[in-house]
């Protein structure tokens, strides 16, 4: 009599790969322990970098303002999980010629409602109702007592959209889109604790591309960018050297002449990033990474040097090696293998602070 016997494992299973340790470390903010009058200009002076809030006319400072934050640094997105009591904010015009904050943030409660207006335009958040804002427009509104998920994206995450992302500036995202990037950010919230530095990356990018694909669904199509009054000063500069990225024109001096500012201020609007030069070339740097991490892109590494503002071949290679930690060579090699490298950056993450600092830190 035959028995037929099978293995327990197939001899081309692969073997498990090790696993990786966690890559992120919660922030935390919380005015619990604090007595109750002094609670709420707690909460205020974390807040201020973004926006300066009040309290509803009902409410006083004894009542007490127990609100909590716990914040994830993804590298280019911040994820922030707040509980906070009904309040008042605004982001105010004067507020955006100090600030260096322009990023974008998509906001998802999962209890309570805020009611944002900018430019006299009225958005109401919801449970499972996303909306997306730019902090680079002035803007306020009053929110109940709320408990939320925020995710804060740098402007260079979506600076290719820019004009897109405009027209959808306070505004509701909906449809099947949306509902499946509301499942995407709980998933991802669930598991923030055990997330791996190689998968950081991947979902980063994997939400940002979510959030275009709403946003392209949800809007009418943009009109011919141009430059509001009321955008931010930080907002106008980023846009401009984006648009001149790869100019050999784009110096300081011409960026003040084209914005109308000072030389002080242009280079206090880019303090946190090491001064605008440094913030261009790290731009440069990425649109090179970018370009080498493209399969299908055989474009000489010489002409992405140039391009980046290199002449020398050999100064690019260590400049990129020292932002990333590989070569352009080693990029390319693995990109056509299929093996992406996720560039590792240098920036330490920030462990305390404002509110701002955290914001601040993002795509440094």
């Amino acid at each position: 009599m035959d028995r037929r016997r099978w293995p327990r494992q197939s001899e081309g299973q692969a073997a498990p790969r090790p696993s990786a340790p966690p890559a992120l470390m919660p922030l935390h903010f919380s005015t619990r322990e604090l007595p109750p009058a002094e609670q709420f200009h707690a909460w205020r002076e974390h807040m201020a970098p973004l926006v300066d809030v009040s309290l509803p006319d009902n409410m006083s400072l004894e009542d007490g303002f127990p609100a909590d934050q716990t914040a994830w640094h993804l590298g280019n997105m911040l994820v922030v999980q707040q509980r906070a009591p009904a309040h008042r904010y605004n982001r105010s015009r004067a507020m955006l010629r100090l600030s260096s904050i322009d990023h974008w943030y998509v906001e998802l409660f999962r209890d309570g409602r805020a009611w944002t207006e900018v430019d006299r335009r009225v958005a109401e958040s919801g449970p499972d109702r996303l909306a997306f804002r730019s902090l680079g427009y002035p803007y306020r509104g009053r929110a109940t007592d709320s408990d939320a998920i925020l995710l804060f994206m740098s402007y260079d995450l979506l600076a290719d959209e820019v004009a897109l992302m405009k027209a959808a500036n306070n505004s509701i995202l909906s449809g099947n889109l949306a509902k499946l990037l509301i499942t995407y950010i709980h998933g991802i919230e669930a598991n923030l604790s055990s997330l791996t530095a190689d998968e950081l990356p991947r979902i980063v990018h994997t939400i940002r591309d979510m959030v275009v694909a709403c946003v392209a669904s949800s809007v009418a199509p943009p009109e011919t960018a141009t430059l509001p009054n009321n955008m931010g000063m930080m907002e106008r500069a980023h846009r401009y050297i984006h648009a001149n990225l790869h100019s050999a024109e784009l110096t300081p001096d011409n960026i003040c002449r084209a914005l109308g500012l000072s030389r002080t201020r242009l280079y206090q609007l880019f303090a946190t990033s090491g001064g605008v030069l440094n913030y261009i070339r790290k731009r440069r740097l990425l649109a090179a990474y970018a370009e080498l991490n493209d399969p299908t892109n055989n474009r000489p590494i010489s002409e992405i040097a140039e391009a980046a503002g290199f002449d020398l071949a050999a100064n690019f290679t260590r400049a990129f090696s020292n932002e990333f930690g590989f070569s352009p060579r080693e990029l390319r090699k693995a990109a056509a293998l299929e093996r992406p490298i996720p560039p590792t950056g240098s920036a330490e993450r920030p462990h305390g602070g404002t509110f701002g600092n955290w914001l601040s830190a993002l795509g440094n």
